[in-house]
Formats: structure tokens, sequence, C-alpha cells
């Protein structure tokens, strides 16, 4: 995926010399914010330099990714992103930039599982609960959506696919709004990044009926796998990680996998994540453009039968 443009290969052990910006194309308050923050805090220790995190939201998060495209390649501007990436080159006829082009992977972050999450007021108190009310009173259920289009959006017309459940679907700008409606009873549920909603399904705020992962995770080792609840072979594990504009020096690349690497891989910092719901995942640039190559043709599909078109 690395770009066209030549660049000199600078000394890495100098950079960065001044603040870094990572763009998270989503709002704050859900998951990928969290992990950037996280992470940004201890690159400003370990860099010595502030790593600035901005919040660009809309379109899916097309317009941060766009802002990143245009940043000049020298890697004092990244992009928080996830599969959402691969998403966006589906259902999108015209994006600002080209997805396949205009960014050069850095480092898969993390891997996490989507989770299932109802205001318990709703009554709904396991899975099975769940889709018998989406089958019998069709769109009588409040799904606020992190993302139209986003992974949460593709997963569960998956699970309407094979089951006939049918829900009303409200897309948010990201994670901490459509938690905060959900929260607040304007919506009935969310299927989220697990790790935006550990905290509240701990305190008895949320009710989490299902993980769409083939396995349960350790921040909420009791909540059962939606294949265990009953739909059997389902499976989807989503992940975030960092890019940077396409043409950026290889040299650059690397020294930020390295260092986010040892951020992730720090005892505390692997401690807290995994706290969370997240699962540390690392790897090179290499691997994480590996990942978006294999995953664009399962994808495509599940879109193209659910019929969802952002255009």
């Amino acid at each position: 995926m690395q770009g066209l443009r030549a660049y000199a290969q600078p000394d890495a052990a100098a950079f960065p010399a001044k603040p870094v910006k990572v763009v998270v194309p989503v709002a704050a308050g859900g998951s990928a914010d969290k992990l950037t923050r996280l992470v940004a805090e201890k690159l400003t220790e370990k860099w010595g330099q502030a790593v600035v995190v901005e919040n660009v939201v809309g379109a899916s998060g097309t317009i941060g990714a766009a802002r990143v495209a245009r940043a000049p390649a020298d890697g004092y501007t990244l992009m928080e992103q996830g599969e959402g990436l691969t998403l966006n080159a589906i259902l999108y006829r015209d994006l600002p930039y080209d997805s396949e082009h205009a960014f050069v992977p850095v480092i898969k972050a993390v891997v996490n599982p989507q989770i299932l999450v109802v205001n318990p007021a709703t009554g709904i108190k396991t899975f099975a609960d769940y889709l018998a009310r989406a089958r019998a009173q069709p769109e009588s259920i409040s799904l606020g959506l992190p993302g139209n289009g986003g992974i949460a959006h593709v997963a569960h017309e998956i699970i309407g696919q094979q089951t006939g459940a049918k829900v009303n679907y409200i897309p948010y700008p990201g994670g901490g709004p459509a938690t905060l409606d959900v929260l607040a009873g304007h919506t009935d549920a969310t299927l989220i990044t697990l790790a935006a909603v550990t905290e509240y399904v701990r305190a008895g705020k949320l009710r989490a009926l299902a993980v769409t992962t083939p396995y349960r995770s350790p921040a909420l080792p009791d909540i059962p796998t939606m294949a265990e609840a009953g739909l059997a072979g389902f499976s989807v594990e989503s992940w975030q990680g960092f890019f940077a504009p396409a043409g950026t020096p290889v040299t650059i690349v690397e020294k930020i996998n390295r260092d986010i690497a040892a951020v992730l891989r720090t005892p505390e910092i692997e401690a807290r994540l995994v706290d969370m719901g997240f699962k540390v995942a690392g790897g090179s640039p290499a691997e994480l453009a590996g990942s978006l190559r294999s995953e664009r043709p399962r994808y495509s599909q599940a879109i193209k039968t659910a019929g969802i078109a952002l255009r």
C-alpha cells in the first residue's frame, strides 16, 4: 500500500522532533478514542514530544481519513482506523481518497469482539429474547449503530440474514454517542466494540447479551458468544490499528511500529487493554497490509447480500 512519492530516508532516531497528531475519525468516548488516547499518552512519555489526538467525525470516518490522506507524508500525522477502512471502500462509490494507495499500514494494535448490549429497562434478558422480539415485532427494537455501514452494522445484518430479526437502526458518529443514548434509554440497544461498554456492563447499567467472536472475552467471561447463544458458526472479530499517509519514509514507519508495539506490550498497558476488552495484536506493517487484503472479499460478500449501500 506504500504510495509512489519518493522521499529520502531520514534518520529515524531523530523522529519525532515536534508534536505528532493522531486523527481518530469517530467521536470521542468510544473504543477507538480510548485506545488512541492511552497509546498517545505513553508515546508522549517515550518520545518527549506531545502526541495529540484529534477526533474528526463524519461520513462514517471518511472525512477524517481524507484529512490524513492529504497530510504531509512525514510521520507527524497518523490515523487510527480499523476494518472501517475496508468497509468504506466497498460501501462508497466515490471516496475523496484511494483506499488502497492513500495510506501505509503501521501496526494492528488490538483485536476485539463486538458485543450486543441493551438497556435493562427493555426487559430483554438473553440473546434469545432479543431475537424473539426482533422477529415477532419487526423494528420495535431501536439499535444504535456506532457508525452507518461500520462493522457493527455489517455484523447485525448478518445476524438478521441468519435469523430473520429486524431492528430499527439509529446511526451515530461513533461509539461514545451511541452508548450514551442506550444508557439514557433513548435507544434500546447497541452492537459495539466491547471495550467501549465494559465498565457499564460491570456496573449493571447495560445488560450484555452476547459477543460476536467465537471465543468469550476475558474482560467479561460470563457473557456467551453468539454461537453459544444459538447462532451456530457466527464469528466477527474486529480490530483497530494505526496508519500514515502513503509515502511516509519506511524508516519512520518502522520506528513508529516498534514504539507502539513496545507501548502495547508494556505489562501495565497490556493489562489495562485486556481489562477493557481488547486483545493486543501487534505485528509488522506488512502483516496489517495482509489483513486488509484478506478481509475485503468476505466483507464485500456480506455487504452485497445485505444490500447495504452508502452512495
